[in-house]
């Protein structure tokens, strides 16, 4: 069965762990990062613009996600843009 263009399965989330990383988001918040990491882009970094933890913990993106009130605002605007096929406006790091 193919895959539509767009599709949560594009994506890993990016959830906390007990003790929030030094380098990462300092909120309880889960972040999205692009499961296929592309050419040119920054691969230490979510969707976002923020720093991955040392060792984050991964998992799929299931379509309740966007009912998760620990989700990035950044990151789930960023994935609906790209839902609606425009290239989001990334952050200037």
């Amino acid at each position: 069965m193919p895959r539509p263009a767009w599709s949560l399965f594009a994506y890993q989330l990016i959830e906390p762990d007990e003790q929030l990383d030094l380098f990462a988001c300092q909120e309880i918040r889960v972040h999205l990062i692009a499961r296929q990491l592309e050419l040119g882009g920054s691969a230490d970094r979510t969707l976002c613009g923020t720093l991955l933890p040392a060792q984050p913990r991964w998992s799929g993106v299931a379509p309740s996600i966007f009912r998760d009130k620990r989700l990035c605002p950044l990151c789930k605007a960023i994935l609906h843009a790209q839902k609606q096929g425009t290239r989001p406006v990334w952050p200037q790091l």
